[in-house]
């Protein structure tokens, strides 16, 4: 009887630490934070500056909702650029995201600066009078500064966001000009392309500073509609698919009508049973699952998503290296990444017996052009797997009449599927396998990096299909534009 595997038991890091200042205010603006805490304590007036800040942000989230926060506050600038490097980045607790506690510390803060707003005003007319009301500002910032270093150190660096006066004071400007409709046009939230072609990986929620679930709350519009979102495209910046955009709703809903849908129209659901997994080197394991029908309408070139957690939900995308079409079965191969969250899942606990939920294909990126008649396929280090399929299906074509493969590691103890390319050479005329070893001296084969096997070949009328790490993409393509290739001609994902 199938293993059914219970997720909720896995407790890896979940949170990521990242950029989070992509701007110079970003990065800078907790100078004004510390000038005004600090500085204040000398020269309270500089508490003063402050009052055109709260003005500021209630007129920009009227329009624009948590926009200031995610861009322009100097608090927030002060927890993403100086705290987060010290932060234990865990999750905040469930309790600090109860409206009642937000509206508690908003009561609280507005008792101390009313208070303090009188106490100033019954010095009006005295010298010290503007000394005084600056000074209700720069205590109130000394406040923040300690309790939001104090949860931002032993939990989250935005811990102290999820109750923030100014945060609920945002979000009720916000809800007026909502209410009003003029954010139709002005705010702009995190939109997805194509939800068919999202991942679920979960990376946008697990680099969220504010640790919000954008991949799992999308509405009609393709937006996520979030009022406790900051707007800071933390996670347009790290989406792998490259799905994400800082978008108001008429872009967004133009930005849906005119996307590519080919490489998510024949995503499904999949529910299957780990067959057989097999140790390809000490840090690749190759998965192989048994479909329950033969359903799928898979491509050369394709990915599948991998289930790896229930709450919140979680999959993992990797290239199909293995598809048997006669038994149902379909296969991944990952290498173990350091401190990697899917892959250390996979590793440690996928075992065969085991049900797991796979989705898709997905993904036309490198699937082979109808009208190619000569192919070169590059490989850079685990960026080798879809091309198991590929060089197979290359080979059967019969338009195909050239195909080579370039396939690129540093070392050739992580050459994997190498006997199983030289028996396909063997056995095609047409295919001619170039394996390349960068730093191995014991190597007897060529030696260098990808891109120096391209320069001693002839790249007339060949499309590229390349699919490796970035580093390795980004200078084959500088390679190739050297090379004059058509980028018309060139095909790529990253791995």
């Amino acid at each position: 009887m199938p293993i059914t595997y219970s997720f909720t038991k896995l407790k890896p890091a979940y949170n990521i630490k990242t950029d989070r200042t992509f701007t110079v205010v970003r990065k800078y603006a907790f100078i004004f934070t510390l000038l005004v805490a600090f500085g204040g304590q000398f020269f309270p007036k500089l508490g003063l500056l402050v009052v055109p800040v709260m003005i500021g942000l209630l007129i920009a989230a009227f329009f624009k909702g948590r926009y200031w926060c995610g861009n322009i506050c100097s608090h927030g600038s002060y927890y993403d650029f100086l705290l987060l490097p010290f932060s234990r980045n865990a999750k905040i607790p469930k309790f600090m995201r109860w409206t009642l506690l937000s509206l508690l510390v908003l009561a609280w803060f507005g008792f101390r600066m009313t208070t303090g707003l009188y106490n100033a005003s019954l010095a009006y007319g005295d010298p010290d009078f503007w000394d005084k009301t600056g000074n209700v500002f720069v205590n109130a910032f000394m406040m923040v500064i300690i309790a939001g270093t104090t949860l931002g150190i032993l939990v989250s660096p935005r811990m102290w966001c999820s109750v923030c006066p100014m945060g609920v004071m945002q979000k009720a400007s916000n809800f007026l000009g909502r209410k009003l409709k003029v954010t139709k046009v002005t705010e702009e939230k995190v939109t997805i392309a194509d939800k068919d072609q999202c991942h679920t990986c979960g990376k946008c929620s697990r680099v969220c500073p504010m640790q919000l679930t954008p991949h799992l709350n999308f509405n009609e519009h393709n937006q996520f509609d979030s009022s406790n979102c900051i707007k800071c495209s933390t996670c347009v910046e790290n989406c792998p698919a490259d799905l994400l955009t800082l978008s108001n709703q008429s872009t967004a809903n133009f930005i849906t009508r005119n996307v590519k849908k080919e490489a998510g129209k024949n995503r499904k659901q999949f529910t299957t049973t780990i067959c057989k997994i097999s140790t390809l080197k000490e840090n690749v394991k190759e998965f192989i699952f048994q479909l329950s029908d033969n359903s799928i309408n898979f491509k050369a070139g394709q990915f599948i998503l991998v289930k790896i957690k229930d709450k919140p939900e979680m999959f993992r995308a990797f290239s199909v290296s293995y598809f048997d079409k006669t038994n149902n079965r379909i296969g991944v191969t990952v290498k173990k990444a350091s401190n990697g969250y899917g892959s250390e899942i996979l590793f440690n606990d996928f075992a065969e017996g085991m049900n797991v939920i796979l989705e898709g294909p997905i993904g036309d990126e490198i699937v082979i052009d109808e009208e190619s008649k000569r192919a070169i396929f590059i490989g850079g280090g685990i960026g080798i797997t879809p091309f198991v399929p590929l060089v197979q299906e290359a080979i059967n074509s019969n338009k195909i009449e050239d195909i080579k493969l370039i396939y690129g590691v540093n070392k050739e103890s992580e050459l994997i599927y190498t006997d199983k390319f030289m028996q396909m050479e063997k056995e095609s005329d047409k295919f001619s396998f170039i394996p390349v070893v960068a730093f191995d001296e014991n190597w007897k084969g060529e030696k260098g990096f990808v891109t120096d096997v391209l320069d001693k070949m002839n790249l007339t009328g060949n499309t590229i299909y390349m699919c490796g790490p970035k580093p390795m993409i980004d200078t084959s393509l500088k390679k190739l534009d050297q090379l004059g290739v058509d980028k018309n001609n060139i095909r790529y994902e990253s791995a």
